[in-house]
């Protein structure tokens, strides 16, 4: 099973970045690996692990902000499809329009 936090949390002042890196640091600390920014994700062997591992996140909340999480199986995870977009070089960084004299 796999568990997957999603969090949004304001960062406009000291106290709020400071909020945001030490929850960030807990989820790292804790297993996590991120997956985009703000969506964290960590394997885990059953529901039981993922219903205590949800409540050590539970217990580690910044006070302000969004955070989500979500439990799912791994045939569910391995369904995710990673689609990325067109690849751009630059000409200029480029040996196609290369002239030697």
């Amino acid at each position: 099973m796999r568990v997957i936090v999603f969090f949004d949390l304001p960062v406009e002042t000291k106290k709020q970045r400071r909020d945001y890196t030490r929850f960030r640091k807990y989820l790292i600390k804790e297993g996590f690996f991120m997956m985009q920014q703000s969506v964290y994700t960590k394997l885990v062997m059953n529901l039981s692990a993922a219903e205590l591992l949800k409540s050590r996140v539970r217990s580690e909340l910044p006070p302000k902000g969004l955070i989500q999480l979500l439990v799912v199986t791994e045939k569910q995870f391995s369904n995710i499809e990673n689609l990325v977009g067109e690849v751009h070089t630059l000409s200029e960084n480029s040996t196609d329009r290369l002239i030697i004299l």
